[in-house]
């Protein structure tokens, strides 16, 4: 069985931080004072994990990291909906992160737009308005980057 299981600021973040070293290669850091967590499980398992807080005028997305053993999975996809959806039941107009360049295809798909790059990140942002949780947002029937990846997997 496959969940996503949030935990707001104050929890204990443990499985989400266990996580983000394997991926990221760092743990805790003052972010995570004003960030709520998500944590996808397979199986009772922590397999992929993301965080949420608001800053500047807007909901930001960050550490956003499946484990590598569970990539191409749909896990990925799993958390940014989940992402998406806890800033959207909190009206966000406007949902930002920062991410090397070679993930940005993967948050393309869901609308985001770059916004350039500065110190070797870009910074990408989607309106609230724009946000698409039933599809990757490209008008699948005419869209001209249609692929596998637009089907979520649990429907494939």
């Amino acid at each position: 069985m496959v969940q996503g299981k949030w935990f707001p600021t104050g929890s204990d973040i443990s499985e989400a931080l266990c996580v983000r070293e394997a991926v990221f290669g760092f743990a805790a850091d003052p972010l995570d004072a004003m960030a709520q967590q998500v944590v996808v499980y397979r199986e009772g398992k922590p397999v992929g994990s993301a965080r949420l807080w608001w800053q500047d005028g807007a909901f930001r997305l960050g550490c956003l990291g499946v484990l590598p053993a569970e990539r191409g999975k749909g896990y990925g996809d799993l958390l940014i909906r989940l992402l998406l959806f806890k800033a959207l039941t909190h009206n966000a107009a406007r949902i930002a992160l920062e991410t090397p360049a070679d993930t940005r295809p993967f948050f393309s798909k869901y609308g985001f737009e770059d916004d350039g790059e500065s110190g070797g990140l870009h910074t990408m942002h989607i309106l609230g308005e724009n946000v698409q949780l039933s599809h990757c947002g490209g008008n699948c029937a005419n869209c001209q980057n249609r692929s596998e990846e637009c089907i979520p997997k649990a429907l494939r």
